[in-house]
């Protein structure tokens, strides 16, 4: 079983640790950095836990001799990354589309029309498309 533990502060993903975690969890996920007090507070409640992880950018100041001995201990402790910002509004397929009407010469206008895509955003993928082709 996965549990996801997120808290503001080490005090408060304490707590939530050991409200959350019981026997059957073999992952977790935490939001912040794992500290030694964080990984003993997971292994007293979860003691069947395989697998912890954290955010990709905290993962480098864990230090090597935690990660070392969870590995002796049979836990892996990996980053795990969470997608960051806005999820984009149009796919992959569409922005190829209008591009290729932009190619076809059809004008910004009749494109916004044709695919109900606001002229601004248009305008905006025909200068990413202009930038991506400079480089």
């Amino acid at each position: 079983m996965r549990v996801e533990i997120k808290a503001r502060n080490n005090a408060e993903l304490i707590a939530k640790l050991g409200e959350s975690l019981n026997e059957d969890v073999t992952e977790v996920y935490i939001n912040l950095r794992p500290t030694k007090e964080i990984l003993v507070r997971i292994l007293e409640r979860a003691p069947n836990v395989r697998k912890i992880s954290c955010p990709p950018s905290l993962y480098p100041k864990v230090s090597k001799r935690v990660i070392a001995a969870l590995a002796q201990m049979g836990i892996e402790l990996v980053p795990e990354g969470y997608p960051r910002g806005r999820p984009r509004k149009y796919n992959e397929r569409t922005i190829r589309e209008v591009q290729n009407l932009l190619m076809k010469g059809v004008p910004a206008k009749e494109i916004s029309t044709r695919m109900g895509i606001p002229l601004r955003t248009v305008y905006y993928m025909i200068e990413r498309t202009s930038k991506a082709d400079r480089t």
